[in-house]
């Protein structure tokens, strides 16, 4: 097992080295387990002193320091130690190494569609050293000069411009050079080989790309004008925001297989998690979803590509600001102009959700202090609280001193590090006033206020965790529906413990219908009973996403009955004309809601009953509708019904049934116990895609019986091995509602063997195996009590307690639900 790179060698090393450049020599024909891999790198030492570089090999060939041989059996757990004199080096390290199936260092995967192998890099978080060796900390840039050797017929793609340059018949392999590239954080660097579909493009001078297996071809021919369209632009736009031209020569997307994020920013090769080529028809909030992503690596391109920050504590320098800068590019450039409102209803949750756990830490100085741990912290935090702080920020400087400071950070520090203290000081050199109370209060102190309405005194009440006191100013509107039913909006300023407001005995309320600040709001009584009334008339989709917000926030504090939420739900869903609210608040609603109502099966009956008046009032072949059904398959029971729709019969006019579609239903069938094991594996075998193995891997999860259970149980421990997207799918699948008497015995299981888990699932892996297979539905405080009794256990891996202490406290909170509701 290697080990994480701490803080304080971090520092150690970058105040020792500089690195001058990279050579990497890939053999990525050798064979389909293992390549080759040649690292020369070149790097001055300030001193005498002993350091190590990160290696992570399947076999060492040879090591050679200044062309002296090193012993390959000083290797320890990913590090090579180094005894280096005072000048310059050259360290050539030759290994074997191995391709991986967990979507990190080269990932390879074989398309069942059609048989077709596909590999791409993943350098992010302790990775790199699995595909080169290399000083793996962000701050050590350097500049790429890679090599590469593949089957002849692949197409590859790197950082920078590379061409074929010969081709060997006798071995059916090409060499292929690539250009050198900029100086790069070995986090960014990627390669993405294989038999890929690819379309061209430019703009501007850019030359642009796309690609994706074959066996999506036709569909990214489908998407390309959408996806060319939008790169142009955003490029647009951040050139006129920055005044900073786009550096890294070509810019290619790919879309890769079995990708754990949503996408990484590689510069001149932007990898996408390839479900995002839509092979299935899908919902305007899925194409949002998509075009945010978009914006949010190209922003990237600037914030963390030209300017890293020094260390993960400041990772927020990256992903706060592609956040916010995805969203606001989107709306204001793009056909999608709505993408607040899906930010609304997609992000806000699950940024307010992780600031009230456990584990909720800072935006800013988030204590990585590794990068192990540091990965922990790529969270609702990170992206949507840090966004938000962002949102508040520009609001309040305007965008004449934002931009300027933004554009001399990015300047003072091209192609090299800065950290957090420096960029504000550019803001306050641009203009700004001192920041340094926003900066404690919004960044460096963790956990959302809570703004609540006192009725009886008046006042608008605010108050921050006790474990995390602040004194934070809140900017924000209240908006205001009077016994007719009509809205107003008016600015709030909250600047202390008790904000005086006039309302009316009847008057229904909601906090920051527009996202203005970041605070945890939840409805007062008077409101919440009003709101199924008001939603029925309300066309405003600002105003409809905050109420939704506040009510699951209401819910997750248990300050809500659940009842109430079915009858908002029942008077809300069938005049819904956004179908992203659709999207974001049934999954909800059936997931977390339905489990805690004091009669699930008839909660889920007002659900199925709300999700069909939509269909019905849906426009016929529109995405409402499609958002409509598939809402209705997620809560019918009837199993008739169900195999009519998956065989295509009955299915409502304007649908038909594709692949996503179909999956849909069968894992619904799986679910209700009313398919057999044989008739998924029949799907599979008519129409063998990723996307179907997927789906049917959780299908079979679902089934109610003991084979299939223990069928999901091995892919867990590791005795099944998968690859990463079947093994989060399986967990999913494991814990279905009411089907406790044959999950019952994977409770204590899933506690007693969680600590082994460790050797056998690592990196981004391990925290989706400890959240997926986590007894979601198992609601009785003993399971709480037996999660937290392993929480407080020594030793257990710090991947598995963060990711534990959040599905427990997700798990508590229901459990306290239920107790206070009777449910």
């Amino acid at each position: 097992m290697s080990r994480s790179l701490q803080l304080t060698e971090a520092r150690d090393r970058a105040g020792l080295l500089r690195v001058s450049s990279y050579d990497v020599a890939l053999d990525l024909a050798a064979d389909e387990a293992t390549f080759g891999s040649v690292t020369t790198i070149r790097f001055e030492s300030r001193r005498a002193a002993e350091t190590f570089v990160d290696l992570k090999p399947a076999r060492i060939v040879s090591i050679h320091l200044d062309g002296q041989p090193l012993d390959p059996e000083t290797l320890d757990r990913g590090r090579l130690p180094l005894r280096l004199s005072e000048g310059g080096h050259e360290l050539v390290v030759d290994a074997v190494m191995g391709f991986r199936q967990d979507g990190e260092g080269l990932h390879a995967h074989v398309d069942p569609a059609d048989g077709r192998r596909y590999v791409y890099g993943m350098s992010f978080m302790d990775a790199a050293p699995s595909i080169f060796a290399c000083f793996d900390q962000p701050d050590l840039k350097a500049p790429y000069t890679f090599h590469v050797r593949a089957p002849e017929d692949w197409t590859v793609i790197g950082n920078a411009p590379g061409s074929r340059v010969e081709t060997v018949r006798s071995a059916r392999a090409a060499l292929w050079e690539f250009e050198r590239t900029q100086p790069l954080s070995t986090y960014f660097v990627t390669l993405v080989a294989g038999p890929y579909h690819v379309l061209r493009d430019d703009h501007d001078g850019i030359p642009l790309g796309l690609s994706a297996r074959r066996s999506l071809a036709r569909d990214l021919d489908a998407d390309a004008d959408e996806l060319f369209t939008l790169t142009k632009q955003c490029f647009d736009e951040y050139h006129r925001l920055f005044g900073i031209r786009y550096p890294f020569g070509d810019y290619h997307q790919a879309f890769v297989p079995e990708f754990n994020a949503g996408a990484m920013e590689n510069p001149g090769c932007v990898t996408f998690r390839d479900p995002l080529v839509f092979s299935s028809r899908v919902t305007r909030g899925e194409r949002i979803k998509r075009a945010t992503t978009v914006a949010h690596e190209m922003a990237h391109q600037w914030f963390g590509n030209i300017t890293t920050p020094r260390w993960w504590d400041d990772l927020w320098l990256n992903e706060s600001f592609a956040e916010y800068l995805g969203n606001r590019v989107t709306a204001d450039v793009t056909q999608y102009g709505d993408a607040w409102i899906h930010h609304a209803y997609a992000r806000r949750q699950w940024g307010l959700v992780a600031d009230q756990r456990p584990s909720t830490h800072p935006v800013a100085g988030n204590g990585a202090v590794d990068a192990g741990a540091a990965l922990q912290d790529f969270d609702g935090i990170s992206y949507v609280k840090g966004s938000s702080v962002l949102k508040q920020l520009n609001a309040a400087l305007g965008d004449e001193v934002f931009f300027a400071g933004v554009v001399e950070h990015l300047t003072l520090a091209r192609f090299g590090n800065a950290e957090m203290a420096d960029l504000f000081g550019c803001w306050e050199r641009a203009g700004a006033v001192d920041l340094s109370r926003f900066t404690e209060g919004w960044l460096r102190t963790p956990g959302a206020d809570h703004l609540t309405v006192d009725r009886d005194a008046g006042v608008v009440r605010r108050s921050s965790p006790a474990e995390h006191p602040a004194d934070r100013e809140h900017s924000l509107r209240m908006a205001v529906a009077d016994p007719a039913g009509a809205w107003r909006t008016a600015p709030l300023a909250v600047t202390g413990p008790e904000t005086p407001v006039a309302l009316g005995p009847d008057d229904a309320i909601v906090l920051d219908p527009d996202e203005d600040t970041w605070a945890l709001t939840t409805p007062d009584p008077i409101s919440l009973a009003r709101f199924p009334d008001l939603l029925r008339d309300t066309e405003d989709t600002s105003l409809r996403a905050a109420v939704w917000n506040t009510v699951r926030s209401g819910v997750h504090n248990a300050l809500v009955d659940p009842e109430d939420v079915v009858a908002l739900a029942e008077a809300a869903l069938p005049t819904e004309r956004n179908d992203d609210a659709v999207g974001a608040t049934v999954p909800w609603l059936v997931g977390r809601l339905v489990p805690v109502l004091r009669d699930p099966v008839a909660g889920l009956g007002r659900l199925h009953a709300a999700a069909s008046a939509l269909l019905g009032a849906a426009a016929e072949g529109s995405t409402l509708q499609l958002a409509a059904y598939q809402s209705l398959v997620s809560t019918t029971v009837d199993p008739a019904t169900l195999r009519a729709w998956s065989t295509g019969t009955d299915l409502p006019a304007g649908l038909t049934l594709d692949l996503d579609l179909r999956w849909r239903v069968l894992v619904r069938l799986a679910g209700l116990g009313e398919i057999g094991w044989a008739d998924l594996d029949r799907a599979l075998e008519e129409e063998p895609t990723a996307r179907a193995h997927v789906e049917h891997a959780r299908a079979v999860a679902s089934l109610p019986e003991p084979a299939a259970k223990a069928w999901a149980w091995d892919r867990f421990t590791g005795a099944v091995p998968v690859a990463n997207y079947e093994l989060a799918a399986s967990g999913h699948g494991l814990w279905r509602p009411h089907q406790e008497q044959v999950t019952a015995p994977y409770v204590e299981r899933y506690f007693a063997e969680l600590p082994q888990v460790p050797r056998v699932h690592a990196g981004w892996v391990l925290g989706t195996v400890t959240q997926a297979f986590f007894p979601v539905t198992s609601h009785e405080p003993g399971t709480v009590a037996r999660a937290d009794e392993l929480i407080a256990r020594d030793g257990l891996d710090p991947t598995v307690r963060r990711n534990l202490v959040d599905a427990t406290d997700d798990l508590r909170r229901q459990v306290a639900v239920k107790e206070r509701y009777g449910g």
